[in-house]
């Protein structure tokens, strides 16, 4: 959408608060998805909502490809927003939920690489189809949308569903039989088996007698509302920090420090994607090395380094080629940053720190505080780009990035190594995880190390 609007306005004629409520109305609506995904994949189960997600995006982008009208643009633009909203909140869960203990925070981060992936192809096609007429081009960059979503189709013939959610069913042999296909270990199987039968209640006779997940979520115990705080306040943070109005504006600061040309502020886009994709990579390799709070501290410190710089720069040095490669420098900085820690590390820890019987309903409620924080950022961008400027804009953003360390050394456990159940026996005894003091010194050493 980042390269597409800029034709869209030139062939629609909208207006700018159009142009904020087209980009950002899909994050807030993503979140009636998160919201229905919960649930939904507690119903028909974590794979089959996938697939749901995917039928729903295709349809959205088909009539965004075929609009006529600003009206139109937006119907499409609301349904591919409730497909992402389910996809974003039951990627991470059934990732976790499948993988093995050692490999959990790596295959977890998945998501989060064919996300930035998908945003480099999107900046790609941008630069490539920018050459079309101004009626047809940014038809067709919203076409090739599509094509990804294809593949889900596929995929389901040969994924497991979820073992936990087997187990959750009384489902106790298939899910046994999906453990064996992903550990070849047999007495590992029956342990984690076991494990998985006592947190979801079944072997203590507890399922009849559970609280109702939305009543336990409102009136949380201590432990809980450690996890609730834990897990909502990291999505919020991944976004009020300015993620998506560097992904979606990108053009605009751009040419706000100096770019003119639209073919060069789309190639300059393509090098903020190919650093983004780059750098996640990097985050997968050492997740499960060093652990998911060494790489927050990481990311989140230079995060706030490259925004206040970013917006010293736009403020100080005009529109000059300095200018110009300072803000290329900081925007790629703060996407790198961001990749390494707090975009892969947000989505693992949601999908890991809540109980089994809670897991998609609670890591539902943080990805609606992801997608309106998300939503609210895009839709007020512009706005706020023209009250207080750009460098204003991204001078609030760093402040939100400092505030982030802050919340990472105070409210977030380590959970590398961990089952999914001893995680859930961590927040229910606090005083095991007071140990930021040890985890910031292997963030300097994991930086020394770089």
């Amino acid at each position: 959408m980042s390269g597409a609007i800029i034709f869209i306005q030139e062939d629609l004629k909208i207006t700018e608060v159009q142009e904020e409520v087209l980009v950002g109305i899909l994050s807030i609506i993503s979140l009636l998805g998160s919201l229905a995904g919960g649930r939904t994949s507690d119903v028909i189960g974590r794979k089959w909502t996938m697939a749901f997600a995917a039928i729903v995006f295709q349809i959205g982008a088909a009539i965004m490809t075929l609009a006529s009208s600003f009206e139109v643009l937006m119907i499409g633009r609301v349904l591919a927003g409730v497909g992402i909203g389910f996809g974003v909140m039951i990627a991470p869960v059934y990732i976790a939920e499948i993988s093995p203990t050692v490999d959990r925070g790596s295959l977890t981060s998945f998501p989060e690489i064919f996300i930035n992936l998908g945003i480099l192809l999107g900046y790609v096609s941008n630069y490539a189809f920018s050459g079309l007429s101004v009626h047809i081009n940014w038809r067709v960059m919203l076409a090739v949308g599509i094509l990804p979503s294809v593949f889900i189709g596929f995929a389901l013939f040969i994924i497991p569903e979820s073992p936990r959610w087997l187990v959750m069913q009384n489902r106790v042999e298939e899910a046994r039989s999906v453990l064996l296909k992903t550990n070849e270990n047999d007495q590992e199987v029956e342990e984690r088996l076991s494990e998985i039968v006592a947190a979801a209640g079944i072997s203590i006779g507890e399922k009849n007698e559970e609280k109702a997940v939305w009543r336990e979520l409102l009136s949380p115990s201590p432990s809980l509302r450690r996890m609730l705080i834990t897990g909502f306040g990291i999505q919020c943070f991944q976004q009020i920090t300015g993620i998506d109005a560097t992904v979606y504006y990108s053009p605009e600061i751009f040419h706000d420090a100096g770019i003119v040309n639209k073919s060069k502020l789309l190639a300059a886009t393509v090098a903020v994607g190919v650093t983004k994709t780059a750098f996640i990579l990097i985050a997968t390799f050492l997740v499960d090395r060093v652990g998911r709070k060494p790489l927050l501290y990481v990311s989140t410190i230079g995060m706030t380094v490259c925004l206040f710089t970013l917006s010293i720069s736009l403020a100080i040095l005009g529109k000059g080629q300095l200018g110009i490669a300072m803000a290329l420098l900081c925007v790629c900085g703060n996407v790198a940053f961001f990749s390494v820690g707090m975009g892969p590390v947000c989505w693992i820890l949601t999908s890991e720190i809540f109980p089994l019987r809670l897991r998609a309903q609670a890591s539902a409620l943080g990805a609606v505080g992801n997608r309106v924080c998300s939503g609210f950022v895009a839709m007020s961008f512009l706005s706020l780009a023209r009250t207080i400027t750009v460098g204003g804009t991204f001078f609030l953003f760093s402040l939100f990035s400092a505030l982030s360390v802050a919340f990472v050394y105070k409210l977030v456990p380590e959970t590398k190594g961990k089952s999914l159940e001893q995680i859930e026996l961590l927040f229910q005894n606090h005083n095991e995880w007071d140990g930021s003091e040890m985890e910031l010194g292997d963030a300097q050493h994991l930086v020394h190390k770089a």
